[in-house]
């Protein structure tokens, strides 16, 4: 079974990630990524420009996917406060690797302006355009729903399992019983990436099977896709590998493949080589 990571991050440029969970290192290249996914078993993985702390991650994960198209895709982005950026909609996916996007919007007024609809021009032009669009939705799900209901076409992914950012343990599943609603809208699927963040406990991690079981059974395996973000994770990455293949007995056969890679490689239209 081929195994791809739904979230990576590189960077060449920063003195240290801003996000103190993160890695406190300056940079963190594809060669880098490469050695720890081939001791872990994982063949490939989704970029995600880390845009906040390295404006030149977009350039950076472009020249990673042209070296190594076999391995890589992207979800980028540009400054979404920008309107002038819809130019690039168009031919965003004529990029190396580049498949769609992804935003966090959690930095300085972001989270206001996505609330007071600022940011409301990238939706239909990215539906129209028909390329797939990631968020850290747990942050804002009634702002997320909304976003889904009124552009159905929109190929959307909720980001880290939906749930509470920074938080652990009980407190991570806040608003698990506002998430699930959302696996009814078909044009969502839910990330399961940076599940062991979410614990304090140590692996395997059991107090997140039965959430992790609850999101799987709601949206099921082609839009439940494991990931990492190894780069903030309290664990190794096989041990985040095999938290998922070894130590959820509900999730085996056809839908393990599906939630290991396929399923994400689908949906955001990558012709991974499984």
């Amino acid at each position: 079974m081929k195994i791809v990571d739904a979230q990576v991050h590189l960077w060449s440029q920063a003195i240290i990630p801003p996000v103190s969970n993160h890695r406190q290192v300056q940079s963190f290249s594809a060669e880098e990524l490469l050695a720890e996914m081939a001791e872990a078993g994982v063949d490939g993985a989704l970029i995600h420009p880390p845009f906040s702390w390295d404006p030149t991650s977009n350039a950076l994960s472009v020249e990673a996917c042209r070296k190594h198209p076999d391995r890589f895709a992207i979800l980028g982005q540009f400054p979404p406060g920008d309107r002038s950026n819809e130019r690039l909609i168009a031919t965003w996916r004529q990029q190396p690797g580049m498949k769609g996007f992804r935003w966090v919007f959690a930095y300085g007024d972001q989270p206001r302006q996505l609330q007071e609809g600022q940011f409301d021009w990238i939706w239909p032009a990215v539906e129209k355009a028909g390329l797939p669009v990631a968020m850290l939705a747990g942050n804002f799900l009634d702002k997320f729903r909304w976003i889904a209901e009124t552009h159905p076409d929109l190929t959307l992914i909720i980001d880290h399992c939906g749930l509470k950012s920074g938080a652990k343990d009980e407190a991570a599943l806040v608003h698990l019983d506002k998430l699930l609603p959302l696996a009814r809208l078909p044009n969502v699927a839910l990330k399961a990436t940076g599940a062991p963040g979410y614990s304090t406990q140590p692996y395997p991690f059991r107090n997140l099977h039965d959430p992790l079981h609850r999101l799987f059974d709601a949206f099921g395996p082609d839009r439940f896709f494991w990931g990492t973000d190894i780069t903030r994770m309290p664990c190794t990455y096989r041990q985040c590998v095999t938290f998922f293949t070894d130590e959820l007995p509900w999730l085996k056969g056809e839908d393990l493949e599906k939630v290991m890679g396929r399923g994400l490689a689908k949906w955001i239209g990558w012709n991974f080589r499984f």
